[in-house]
């Protein structure tokens, strides 16, 4: 090192130490280039255990891996620096080409999750846990769960994302673009017990404790853990939190390994309301639309004064909630069949039951031409409770198992693998109206199914989906420096759905009745071809082609889905002319990783990737209500808006300053586009040339990180572009720019001591305090949209000890 670098760490070390007893800002991001890992298969990762890590290890922030695809992940370590118990998701924030926002620091409350990549919003992605499939994170799921409820977040091992296409045997239906894919830490080799607390703004407090029974017998050992968040919302006074519990146990020896997991989720999370943005009233509509929960006096001199007709589409509701509850559990066995074959078998099965409601007025947003199918002529007031309040709710429940399996076979040159993946899926919605008495008012922390009966069902869906998946890959090293990967993917699914209870024609908003039957849809051939060069020991080319489908979405109450569309003959032409939506996507890139000595200068890796995707049948949701997210809801409105093409590309790099300081950086430009107008009635909508909305040109996002000895710190930014809200292109949010920022000490311990590890950590988020829009809440071709809040700057501190 020179005397130049060594003075500047001196510096460095000193700045840090400030910091620490002062502000809560500092300094990075590491990035990682891992040459070791199989075609196809995320970076390796040395998996450092919370419980013994320093504060300040250099972890990997971002890794880019060895895939003829353009493959990135975060470690769980790194995770917990954004955030203790951040989503996996909302992790993954700081990696090049990913937008992702929501309403409360965590990432946790699904209502308002907005994600994109490389122009692909969130039920366009695939999701896994350890290889076992979560769905498509719509929202009131219907074939999966959350990453967030199906690990505790302290439990995430890493988390990796193939921003372009995923490989070949991820179990998705969803997966037109990349994969995310999320895995659980493995038990420690000693026993020991981890503690956290966190506790903050808005009254947050979390709790998670973790106990590992290091390694016995002949190769076992599990860990159990469970966690408790409370936190208030920040604009209303809803309380955000839940628990969840869980286990894992390994048994590992010559022959293979064992796996078993199981998650239990229980929680609550209080819904924003969006605010409805009109043409006329973007300049003026309020920036946050609170519900009135718990002040019920309050509420009813809101509707007894009439202010709440004033408020117009932005009325306040008195409570919304979303409710969960989840059990989730896989065995699984990787067998070491001999030295060149192995065969892995992960079984698993997942209950879900939940339930979205909503408390507000029972005269607006179309409700009293509603009501009016059920009790013609009556007093709604009277018939609700007297409270001038109802509540609705959206009742669902999945049951799902399946089994994943693969086998890979070393043939010298060759690496041949053949999967399967099927699941068998059952699930139910029930859309019902329940009464809010005024001498009795309902609690969102109480479902209404626990002590009230329906006044109306206005629908009740049972569906059933049979998923089928097959896979053959091969991994050819044609040359010591060049690997060519090519494989082929089968996908099948048969779906049926019947409606026990169907809406009185006309009640639903666009429905006659939701439609009963059959929807088969096989795609036999989705191939992949890429390869990887090795073209110095420090550079490396990558390219890939990989074609990719979208199946139907299967709900009445959620998504682009063909059985809540409002007859049975728009379903049955839905199923004579509308083929799913189809992707092809090409990706190249340079992944380059150096030591250099230029003065302060010591290492930078760094990756630049290009990409364009050529996707084919389109689907749009057009709002069937004026407002986007009316309480009145109704049946699903899908047009085929044809071909979208997308251009794009990522540049993201680290420069290290030594051991103690690193600047990480990405810079992400997307172009999405559709390419053809759509007919609605006999209008046509000019969406031709028009910008994909939702989805930002432009991110950039930096994480600059230092340490010295027992001090850690990190400063995040993240920009994003401007984007556009409406289908025409019409109505638009600004860029805006956020930071957020931790530091971090370990206590020093004595040898021989109870306590083995100590950290103090304090984290803010948005710094700046910036007001800006959030997620944005799109289903119009022109002149509306809804748009959440970004939430304010908060401060979370964390004593971590580990036993």
């Amino acid at each position: 090192m020179t005397m130049f670098s060594r003075t500047a760490a001196r510096l460095l070390c000193g700045a840090v130490g400030l910091v620490a007893v002062g502000a809560p800002v500092a300094a990075t991001a590491q990035s990682l280039l891992a040459k070791d890992a199989e075609p196809g298969s995320p970076a390796p990762v040395s998996e450092p255990d919370p419980a013994t890590a320093p504060a300040g290890q250099d972890d990997a922030i971002v890794v880019t891996g060895t895939a003829t695809r353009s493959v990135a992940q975060i470690s769980g370590v790194d995770m917990q620096k954004i955030l203790p118990g951040v989503s996996p998701l909302k992790a993954l924030q700081t990696l090049p080409g990913v937008t992702f926002l929501t309403a409360d620091p965590w990432g946790n409350n699904e209502q308002n999750i907005s994600l994109f990549v490389h122009g692909f919003n969130a039920q366009q992605l695939g999701y896994t846990l350890d290889g076992l499939p979560l769905g498509d994170q719509n929202y009131g799921n219907y074939n999966g769960l959350s990453p967030q409820r199906a690990i505790i977040s302290e439990n995430v091992s890493r988390v990796t994302l193939a921003s372009g296409a995923g490989d070949l045997g991820t179990a998705s239906t969803s997966n037109l673009g990349g994969t995310i894919d999320t895995f659980s830490s493995d038990p420690r080799k000693y026993l020991g017990v981890q503690v956290d607390q966190t506790l903050g703004s808005n009254s947050t407090s979390r709790l998670f404790a973790r106990i590992d029974s290091g390694t016995f017998g002949n190769g076992n050992s599990f860990y159990i853990s469970g966690s408790r968040q409370k936190a208030k919302a920040w604009d209303f006074n809803g309380i955000q939190g839940g628990y969840q519990a869980n286990a894992k146990f390994v048994h590992d020896d010559s022959n293979g390994k064992l796996t078993l997991y199981a998650a239990y989720s229980d929680k609550t999370e209080p819904n924003e309301d969006s605010t409805v943005i009109t043409t006329a009233t973007q300049a003026t509509a309020p920036y946050v639309r609170p519900l009135v929960y718990p002040n019920f006096n309050e509420m009813l001199t809101y509707l007894n004064s009439g202010a709440y007709k004033a408020d117009g589409s932005n009325y306040r509701n008195y409570y919304g909630v979303a409710a969960r509850t989840d059990y989730l559990g896989y065995v699984k066995y990787d067998w070491n069949v001999s030295d060149t074959v192995t065969f892995s078998n992960q079984a698993y099965y997942h209950h879900n039951d939940g339930v979205g409601v909503i408390g507000g007025p029972i005269d607006v947003a179309g409700l009293p031409k509603l009501f009016s199918f059920y009790y013609p002529g009556q007093n709604l007031t009277q018939v609700f409770g007297g409270s001038g309040l109802a509540t609705r709710t959206t009742e669902y429940r999945i049951d799902r198992g399946g089994l994943v399996s693969s086998v890979g076979i070393d043939l010298g040159a060759h690496h041949i693998e053949f999967g399967a993946w099927y699941e068998h899926q059952s699930s139910s919605a029930y859309r019902r109206w329940y009464p809010f008495p005024v001498n009795n008012p309902t609690t969102p922390y109480q479902r209404p199914n626990d002590n009230l009966t329906p006044l109306i069902t206005q629908y009740h869906s049972e569906v059933r989906v049979d998923e089928y998946q097959a896979h053959i890959q091969d991994s050819w090293k044609l040359l010591p420096t060049l690997t060519i990967q090519g494989g082929v993917k089968s996908t099948f699914q048969n779906a049926s759905q019947r409606v026990p209870v169907q809406p009185i024609p006309g009640s639903f908003t666009g429905s006659v009745a939701l439609p009963v039957g059959k929807i088969d849809t096989h795609k036999y051939f989705l191939p992949q071809l890429g390869a990887l060069w090795d073209a110095t020991d420090t550079e490396q080319l990558f390219v890939n082609v990989q074609k990719n489908i979208r199946q139907f979405q299967t709900s009445a109450a959620a998504g682009l889905s063909p059985f809540a569309l409002g007859s049975q003959a728009a379903f049955d032409l839905f199923k004579q002319d509308v083929e799913p939506e189809t992707s092809w996507t090409y990706e190249a890139g340079l992944r380059s990783h150096h030591a250099v000595n230029l003065g302060p200068i010591t290492g930078f890796e760094g990756q630049i990737s290009v990409y364009h995707v050529d996707f084919s049948n389109r689907l749009l949701g057009i709002s069937p209500t004026p407002v986007v997210t009316a309480v009145v809801s109704g049946a699903a409105i899908l047009q085929n808006v044809g071909a979208v093409k997308t251009d794009g590309f990522d540049v993201a790099g680290t420069v290290r300053f030594g051991p103690h300081f690193s600047f990480y950086d990405a810079l992400s430009y997307n172009n999405s586009r559709y390419e053809e107008d759509y007919i609605s009635g006999t209008s046509t909508v000019a969406t031709a040339g028009k910008k994909v909305p939702g989805s930002p040109d432009w991110l950039n996002k930096f994480v600059a990180s230092a340490n010295c000895g027992i001090f850690d710190a990190q400063l995040v930014g993240d920009y994003i572009g401007k984007r556009f809200a409406t289908y025409t292109n019409d109505l638009s949010v600004p860029a805006y720019f956020t930071l957020s920022g931790r530091i971090a000490a370990r206590v020093p311990l004595s040898e021989g001591e109870i306590v083995k590890t100590a950290t103090v950590s304090l984290n803010l988020t948005n710094i700046t305090n910036k007001r800006a829009a959030s997620t944005l809440s799109i289903g119009a071709a022109s002149g509306t949209f809804n748009q959440f809040p970004l939430a304010p700057r908060q401060v979370f501190g964390t004593i971590s000890v580990g036993f």
